[in-house]
């Protein structure tokens, strides 16, 4: 692990690209530029698939409904886990996110992100990047757990305050809820 790990806050992400399994279980290969043509992006690394923390996190995001009803910025997993149980992942916890594959790490390595737990297993470490439609990292969060990256869950809260600001972007409608 670096002593600052991951991209900073105005570096211009690699064009990375892999499997990306989407809500509806298809799967094809996609590059992260082709995920900006929508609009930003928020890329959420996380170690794998049915952990008891990355259950945690990703049920955070979909309960968060801003940004699964949201359309200012789209939300996109990446871990090491493989297509099948990305699909398995996403089907049982009911997620409206897509999924990149990165069984080799090389996304985040690209993001420098990959660390070995406890020196043996290599990781990702859990951190979340929002991108422009130019691949500028307009804001990150990034594990600062003492012990393991892995185990810190991303505020959701947090993070929506910073895309809101990011973005200049204005709440959604709420119908008076």
């Amino acid at each position: 692990m670096t002593d600052d790990p991951g991209l900073a806050v105005g570096e211009r992400a690699p064009n990375v690209s892999g499997d990306l399994v989407t809500p509806d279980g298809e799967v094809e290969s996609v590059a992260l530029d082709d995920l900006l043509t929508d609009g930003p992006v928020l890329l959420c690394f996380y170690t794998a698939d049915f952990s008891p923390d990355c259950v945690e996190q990703w049920c955070a995001f979909r309960d968060f409904d801003w940004f699964a009803s949201g359309d200012a910025v789209q939300v996109v997993g990446v871990s090491k886990s493989g297509v099948g149980l990305h699909r398995r992942f996403i089907d049982r916890l009911d997620l409206t996110f897509p999924m990149f594959s990165d069984p080799d790490l090389e996304i985040a390595a690209a993001f420098d992100v990959v660390y070995r737990a406890l020196g043996i297993a290599k990781r990702s470490r859990r951190s979340c990047f929002l991108l422009d439609q130019n691949r500028t990292v307009r804001y990150r969060w990034l594990s600062q757990h003492w012990l393991d990256p892995t185990r810190d869950v991303p505020p959701v809260d947090e993070i929506y305050e910073s895309v809101r600001d990011r973005l200049d972007v204005e709440d959604p409608d709420t119908f008076g809820f």
